[in-house]
């Protein structure tokens, strides 16, 4: 597979396989063709932010997830979609409780931690995803 780059500044203009990728980012997605869509998303899903999550699940490498509750998910991940909706397989979740007096003052702070088989995490729940 060979890369032409028509510029250093635009990250989508590229060219493989005879595909002009600037081309098809600039066009609306109504117009594309079911096949300009897909090698669109497949381009997108291997060269851009994406391909950590793709590259993640071609290695079976673990990434760590941050989540907006503030828990933390260690994971490997199986499925992705654009939406950065999860399945993920082997998950630790972790995070942090604290216990408080009855004037508001942080008593204890206790790590707590589970193990999950299985699970589909929403992407909008999602803050980072980080490679581990």
């Amino acid at each position: 597979m060979s890369y032409v780059s028509n510029s250093k500044n635009n990250f989508f203009n590229f060219s493989v396989h005879n595909t002009n990728y600037s081309e098809l980012i600039d066009r609306p997605r109504a117009e594309l063709t079911e096949s300009e869509l897909q090698e669109l998303e497949d381009f997108e899903f291997n060269h851009g932010p994406l391909s950590l999550i793709q590259n993640s699940i071609k290695s079976g490498s673990p990434v760590m997830i941050h989540c907006r509750n503030n828990h933390k998910l260690l994971a490997k991940v199986k499925a992705f979609d654009r939406h950065c909706n999860l399945i993920l397989e082997d998950v630790k979740e972790l995070w942090t409780e604290t216990t408080k007096n009855s004037k508001g003052k942080v008593i204890k702070t206790t790590s707590k931690e589970r193990y999950i088989v299985k699970m589909f995490l929403r992407g909008d729940s999602i803050i980072i995803i980080l490679r581990v």
